[in-house]
């Protein structure tokens, strides 16, 4: 690994030295072999308090020799060049480094404010320099907030973008797992180390995005999630993508700092309306009054970025787009005209159990054993939370 990228890692993984210190360093052309040199008075010029510069002058040059040593075998990805290279951390992990100091870190976000020095990956890295829509919302989303985070992340991906989220609760699952679903690829940018599964119960999630998308993190292997990560990694979201789309936010929400991170990044900020009564909506109808796009179909994000898009599959998502639905003949066969209902109703998007019974007015035992027979014909899977959606 070239030395000069080896001690950016070496650094941005050294307790105490910030985004700041790294960046001063950077402009001032530190990195190079007489950093190994430097002592505990080098150290207090880069802006460091004592006990700190007194601790690197002696920890820095082993740092820096170990992960030497743990970079010495990794293998290349596909490089284009030499300076194109992507390093494995080991090969068990398959944890991959890029740098700002790489041609293959994405031009998208090294143009964006406090861009991170650092990115471990696992997956596909060649999705960072794919067109992206960051899509984000409540942890706690309504059945609208599901049902329209569910449709715009389909049509979104049919069309060409990769969708960009960070694996919370909520909307950040709903449109990862729809964007897999559609076939398409999705970027899972975590608040935690890139090996920390957070929250637990996304560890399937994360292992289908590890095998088919990409996960990253600008924090090192083992780290903690802290309160603290999700609104700084909230900046890599949008400075990966295009435009960021709030689905669903409440007055208060994080996914508000995503879309102010957007905007101070030069980027595009969409916004959801809802319905004026619901506590969920008033974030997103607060961004609309402030001249966030306002998004009632896919299509109202998709005009913004025909240029970036890939011309065969963008004409394909408009013919699609056009084109009446052609229901197959079999494709409700054997099923009541109370289970045709449902089906139908499920197309729209997953719904939970208090929903469909507020939308159909059936009593419980009736839904039930509708929702019981539409499983066992293979129609509906049940989710986590009396969550139903079609297979």
């Amino acid at each position: 690994m070239r030395l000069d990228r080896l001690l950016l890692v070496a650094l941005h993984e050294s307790e105490g030295i910030g985004w700041k210190t790294i960046n001063r360093m950077v402009l001032n052309g530190e990195l190079h072999e007489g950093l190994l040199s430097y002592d505990a008075q080098d150290w207090r010029a880069c802006g460091l308090p004592v006990e700190k510069a007194n601790k690197l002058s002696k920890e820095f040059p082993i740092a820096v020799e170990r992960k030497r040593v743990e970079l010495s075998n990794d293998e290349e990805v596909e490089p284009r060049q030499e300076e194109d290279k992507v390093w494995n951390l080991t090969n068990r992990t398959k944890i991959r480094i890029i740098t700002a100091l790489d041609a293959v870190y994405p031009d998208m976000l090294k143009s964006s404010p406090q861009a991170p020095w650092v990115l471990y990956c696992i997956g596909d890295p060649h999705l960072l320099s794919t067109p992206g829509i960051a899509m984000v919302g409540t942890r706690m989303p309504t059945g609208y907030g599901r049902k329209v985070a569910t449709m715009l992340s389909e049509a979104l991906t049919r069309a060409g973008l990769t969708v960009v989220s960070g694996m919370a609760r909520g909307i950040d699952s709903v449109v990862h797992e729809t964007a897999l679903r559609s076939g398409g690829p999705t970027v899972a940018v975590l608040g935690a180390g890139i090996d920390v599964i957070y929250p637990p119960e996304n560890r399937s999630l994360y292992e289908e995005i590890a095998a088919k998308g990409l996960i990253i993190s600008e924090y090192p292997p083992g780290t903690k999630a802290l309160p603290g990560f999700f609104p700084q990694r909230n900046r890599i979201i949008a400075g990966l993508t295009l435009g960021t789309v709030v689905v669903e936010a409440d007055a208060r929400s994080g996914s508000l700092i995503t879309a102010d991170l957007a905007l101070e990044a030069g980027r595009d900020v969409f916004s959801v309306p809802g319905p004026l009564t619901s506590p969920k909506s008033r974030g997103t109808l607060d961004l609309i009054k402030q001249g966030a796009k306002m998004v009632t179909e896919a299509e109202d994000i998709i005009e913004e970025y025909d240029s970036w898009l890939p011309k065969g599959v963008s004409d394909t998502y408009n013919k699609e787009r056009r084109a009446p639905r052609q229901e197959r003949p079999d494709e409700l066969a054997g099923l009541t005209n109370d289970e045709r209902q449902i089906y139908h109703m499920l197309e729209q998007g997953p719904g939970s159990l208090d929903e469909m019974i507020e939308r159909t007015r059936w009593d419980f035992g009736h839904l039930h054993s509708v929702l019981l027979s539409l499983i066992i014909k293979k129609q509906i899977t049940q989710l986590p939370g009396a969550i139903y959606k079609i297979i």
